[in-house]
């Protein structure tokens, strides 16, 4: 199975200056780091599979056909989305987020992506007490279960799956075009207490849930690639040579090409430092969309 994006939850999180000078010591779940940067350098933040060099090209050149025909792509859709609470008991600390929290996090997405014409519509929300599947990491047998179990829908509804993760994971998403090989692994999967008014700060204001609708919907990180021409694939996203964290404003690592997109909601910046997508990642959405999900 392929996954995108493992984001690790960290605790007591604060933003770093412009120069993004590593922070004295960073802690999260019980372990103590150098810093930040020695968190993020060590891998556990983000384990991004991406597409080898030959599949990299033919996911491309199909997407070229609708990127370089924009006036033939649904520029916009509503999107079901149906929300799986997954929990090990009642209380909140269990996972058990009230619904006041889930349709939070709906409202951040429709925040995000309504200027794009992307709005989510919450058709439904169960809640299953299974340990074992609350603590589900990427790829074991015990996410295979829940989602072969919980899954709702076809290509263009989007399946949220709320947890806690083993190894202080935040969430992974998978991309438009694995749906076709495994529809049933299709979706989101967020860190229950990342959702807005979750203890998951500085990521607990729902654009971990952004970010990996982000990935759903057909983007890559805007550090993808690092200063090379091709990056992210988004003409229009700065190159970045390496993911931004805290809100390092003035962070300029590819200087040929403009400042760090460290606002975008595909860099891993605080969820307080993230607002924004560009055009081109819009019209990107659109041909992943038209291509991948719309009537599929």
């Amino acid at each position: 199975m392929r996954y995108v994006l493992l984001m690790v939850l960290g605790l007591g999180l604060m933003a770093q200056d412009s120069d993004q000078k590593p922070a004295e010591g960073f802690y999260f779940q019980g372990v103590l780091w150098d810093s930040q940067e020695a968190y993020i350098q060590s891998g556990r933040r983000c384990t991004t599979a991406i597409p080898d060099e030959e599949k990299q090209e033919e996911i491309e050149m199909f997407m070229s056909n609708f990127l370089d025909n924009p006036e033939s792509n649904l520029a916009g859709a509503t999107i079901n989305v149906y929300f799986h609470v997954i929990r090990s008991g009642t209380s909140v600390s269990q996972g058990n987020i009230p619904d006041s929290q889930i349709n939070a996090q709906i409202n951040v997405l429709n925040d995000a992506y309504g200027p794009y014409g992307y709005y989510f519509n919450l058709v439904s929300v169960d809640r299953t007490t299974n340990s074992s599947w609350f603590a589900m990491e990427p790829g074991t047998s015990a996410e295979t279960q829940a989602k072969n179990a919980l899954r709702k829908g076809s290509a263009d509804d989007l399946n949220i799956y709320s947890c806690n993760p083993g190894g202080g994971l935040l969430g992974w998403a998978t991309f438009p075009w694995w749906y076709a090989g495994d529809p049933k692994d299709d979706g989101v999967v967020l860190l229950f207490s990342s959702v807005p008014g979750g203890s998951a700060a500085p990521y607990n204001l729902g654009d971990t849930g952004t970010h990996e609708v982000g990935h759903w919907m057909g983007l890559y990180h805007t550090f993808q690639g690092g200063c090379s021409k091709n990056n992210d694939y988004v003409n229009d996203t700065p190159r970045e040579r390496s993911a931004a964290y805290g809100c390092p404003n003035n962070r300029d690592t590819c200087r040929q090409s403009g400042k760090d997109p460290i606002h975008n909601f595909m860099d891993y910046t605080d969820d307080a430092c993230m607002y924004e997508f560009t055009n081109g990642q819009a019209d990107r959405m659109d041909a992943a969309w038209t291509g991948y999900r719309a009537g599929n």
